[in-house]
């Protein structure tokens, strides 16, 4: 049995740019910062941040674009990927993803129509709901506007 799982919370890093495939699919990519602190041998208290990026597709996508802003404290739940492409100078270059499944916006929305609790979206429950169950369709790089 195989499990590729990753669970986050943090605070999103940059403001979300919403945008298309060619073939019409939404799709948004931002970074997610998560800090770790403790105290090291001699008693001086560390602390690191490392920035997750990330990458949600379809209706959470706009729905994303729409409430989430650099700033916000967010939980992700998903999975890793890792993409590969030729950069313009012909190397070979690799990006690791968390590609969304669960998504709760921890903040709230104040000032919003969302009130100010935790909204929770997920890609098959929830919220965010598909219309119909459709096939999940291969995704090429050259697909991706980013």
């Amino acid at each position: 049995m195989d499990l590729n799982k990753v669970q986050i919370i943090g605070n999103i890093t940059q403001d979300i740019e919403l945008k298309q495939t060619p073939n019409g699919q939404n799709v948004c990519s931002f970074s997610v910062a998560t800090n770790r602190s403790w105290v090291d041998g001699s008693g001086m208290k560390q602390e690191v941040a490392e920035f997750h990026s990330v990458v949600l597709w379809g209706k959470l996508a706009e729905i994303a674009g729409q409430y989430l802003h650099k700033g916000k404290k967010v939980y992700i739940e998903g999975r890793l990927q890792t993409r590969s492409w030729e950069a313009q100078d012909g190397t070979k270059r690799y990006k690791t993803e968390i590609v969304w499944e669960n998504m709760i916006m921890l903040d709230g929305n104040k000032g919003s129509d969302m009130g100010s609790a935790p909204a929770s979206y997920n890609d098959s429950v929830g919220a965010v709901k598909k219309s119909s169950p459709k096939k999940e369709e291969e995704i090429s790089i050259e697909d991706i506007p980013f």
